[in-house]
């Protein structure tokens, strides 16, 4: 098997956490002109956001209906709050410090996580949470998406992947806990550069890793790429990506959390793929096939 993000979390916290994702009105430093625009060519972010994530409410707010929404079933949970919509470190620090700082003010609240891209994370802000991580749980959330810097191009990242691994080390060197965001299926790229992009992680300091197939949603630039015949995607039967799963487990450093394998947009956005499938029914297949070998 492989160790999982609740082995993780456990070894963190003594009883239920659960994430509570937020949308603290942050842009994207892609989209605004500060590196770039137009955004990473397959990004349409109404695909990961839950229904009482708006920036039109405030932290405590959204907080605390997610903590409703949870606490239903385990009454003694404590929360992790989860900065994810585009990219959480993007602004003035004066901002990002009260933004912080007002989650962990919730109750029940004990850590942030936080989602960002390699090149928005600077020494200053660093200083600051690793004073942040000395009474609270921090974990900082890198978009890495690949090791190809021709695949970063060609998607439009604007960062390079030798900016993730500094990104990673300087978080390191202050002691705090990173994870990366990586993106399997990539136009352009082969099984064998997916599975180079996990030797690559491997080698770095990082705590947890989410894998999630490619997906093409409307709206987005990929998607018309893709259907205007600039390029093709991988087309991954359900099969054949637990195939390669498999094959990252087998591959990647065994400290490594590994948090998901894929993610489940909106269906009404989604083109492909049509796996029809629910995450844990996904989990269930894939232990199957780790079960088998």
């Amino acid at each position: 098997m492989y160790r999982d993000f609740s082995t993780f979390l456990k070894e963190h916290f003594p009883g239920k956490v659960q994430k509570i994702s937020i949308n603290a009105g942050f842009s994207c430093p892609n989209r605004d002109g500060t590196i770039g625009t137009g955004g990473c060519t397959y990004c349409n972010n109404q695909t990961f956001n839950p229904g009482y994530c708006k920036p039109d409410k405030s932290v405590t707010e959204q907080l605390e209906e997610g903590k409703k929404f949870f606490g239903r079933k385990y009454p003694d949970m404590q929360y992790l709050a989860y900065f994810q919509a585009y990219t959480s470190t993007h602004g003035e620090l004066e901002r990002l410090k009260q933004l912080y700082e007002e989650a962990l003010s919730v109750e029940n609240v004990v850590g942030i996580i936080i989602g960002t891209r390699p090149d928005c994370t600077g020494d200053e802000l660093l200083d600051y949470l690793a004073g942040l991580n000395e009474r609270a749980f921090v974990l900082i959330e890198y978009g890495a998406e690949s090791s190809h810097n021709e695949t970063l191009k060609l998607i439009n990242r604007c960062h390079t992947w030798e900016q993730t691994v500094d990104a990673v080390e300087r978080a390191t060197r202050r002691g705090l806990l990173t994870g990366l965001h990586l993106i399997m299926g990539l136009p352009g790229e082969s099984r064998e550069m997916m599975l180079a992009t996990v030797d690559a992680v491997s080698k770095l300091p990082v705590a947890t890793v989410k894998f999630h197939q490619l997906q093409l949603v409307r709206g987005t630039v990929m998607a018309h790429d893709v259907i205007s015949g600039k390029y093709d995607i991988p087309r991954f039967s359900v099969d054949e990506y637990i195939s390669l799963c498999v094959e990252i487990i087998r591959r990647i450093n065994p400290e490594i959390a590994i948090e998901r394998f894929t993610s489940q947009s909106p269906d009404e956005l989604l083109i492909y793929p049509k796996w029809g499938l629910k995450n844990h029914e996904f989990v269930n297949r894939l232990r199957n096939a780790l079960n088998s070998f």
